[in-house]
């Protein structure tokens, strides 16, 4: 798949994603009037804390849990009593559920995307799209033949949270000129490691540790800021370059613990990238900035700066809540009212910039978009 084809199967659009409404009678098991029911697909830490978000959703249900180990499944029933309990993908998806949350580990995602698409639910998968590129092909395939009276989202929140809107609109509107700068860094901690499990469970148990099943950590985690910079930009860059290591976490797993990329974009523009997760003393440094003609616009979920020319001071907006829950809002609201999208497309555009600057790291060597596509 070359650089031009790929190209043109994506979808640029405003806001979260392009919206396509249909009638809401339309959505089967949907209406405005009811609930609409959630088969929750994987349930570990992630899985069960957003499933908490449904949950407290007025108009939503998670109606079903799934998971291939007892005792998640047996923690997850506690949390959510009444829920039909599966620990076959096959058998949940057979079930009456109006949609599904995919939280497995990413090397499953296009296996149950495409399961999920094939049983004709509403999909809201966790993000990456895939880990390789052969996956994010899958999931881009699969996304072309969903039911369109579905909506299919991803969960990357900045794309749904409303501070993050707005700054999209700052940008997007003109008034601060165009992108000419962009830095990004994803600067934190460590990550919590699973113990007590057979060692044959130790790959799947502790899944973020390992490349084949997280994609590595710039695909896993740190493409959330890439997919910022993407949405931002209206578009992908072209070629990346990077190191990345194990600095510290050398006891588990083989994933890097540190990395820098420089990418740019088909106009010449510049991203820089840092990530890491050995950050000590609770040190934090997660978000993106936009350095644009007339001004300056910084992002994270913590809040976002408009710093505009001529002016002393910038104008500030803090985040105090999850936007997590601004992602699963508009998911249900969409699904019962025919405020549809599919975000795939988009989601599988960020993977694969993900995907570009870990093989660079990897090959120790530039790597370009219409290289990693013909991979």
């Amino acid at each position: 798949m070359g650089a031009d084809s790929t190209r043109r199967k994506f979808v640029f659009a405003g806001g979260a994603a392009g919206l396509m409404i249909v009638k809401p009678e339309a959505v089967r098991g949907s209406q405005a009037n009811s609930a609409l029911t959630v088969g929750l697909v994987g349930a570990g830490r992630r899985g069960v804390a957003i499933s908490g978000i449904f949950a407290r959703n007025e108009f939503a249900r998670i109606a079903a849990i799934c998971d291939i180990y007892d005792d998640q499944l047996a923690k997850a029933g506690e949390k959510f009593t009444g829920a039909k309990k599966f620990k076959d993908i096959h058998a949940l998806l057979a079930s009456d559920v109006d949609a599904v949350y995919i939280a497995t580990p990413p090397y499953l995602h296009p296996e149950h995307f495409e399961l999920a698409v094939k049983a004709r639910k509403h999909i809201f998968m966790e993000k990456p799209a895939a880990v390789d590129v052969a996956g994010c092909r899958r999931v881009l395939a699969a996304s072309q033949r969903a039911d369109k009276t579905k909506r299919i989202s991803v969960d990357y929140q900045q794309r749904y949270g409303k501070d993050y809107q707005k700054a999209w609109q700052i940008v997007k509107s003109g008034e601060l000129g165009a992108i000419k700068m962009v830095r990004a860094s994803w600067l934190g901690g460590g990550l919590p490691v699973r113990t007590g499990h057979p060692a044959s469970e130790e790959q799947v148990r502790n899944w973020l540790f390992y490349r084949a099943k997280s994609g590595d950590i710039i695909v896993e985690q740190d493409c959330h800021n890439l997919d910022v910079v993407n949405w931002f930009k209206g578009e992908h860059p072209v070629r990346a370059f990077g190191y990345g290591g194990r600095q510290v976490r050398k006891n588990i797993g083989d994933i890097m613990d540190n990395l820098a990329v420089t990418f740019q974009f088909a106009d010449g523009v510049v991203f820089s990238y840092a990530a890491n997760q050995i950050s000590a003393g609770n040190y934090r440094d997660v978000g993106e900035v936009f350095f644009c003609e007339k001004g300056v616009v910084t992002t994270s979920r913590r809040g976002i700066s408009i710093w505009r020319e001529g002016k002393k001071q910038p104008e500030e907006i803090e985040t105090n809540y999850d936007i997590t829950q601004d992602a699963v809002n508009a998911f249900v609201e969409g699904a019962r009212t025919g405020k549809l999208e599919n975000a795939a497309p988009w989601a599988v555009e960020s993977t694969l910039t993900a995907i570009m600057a870990r093989e660079a790291i990897y090959a120790k060597r530039e790597m370009t978009w219409e290289l990693i596509n013909k991979a």
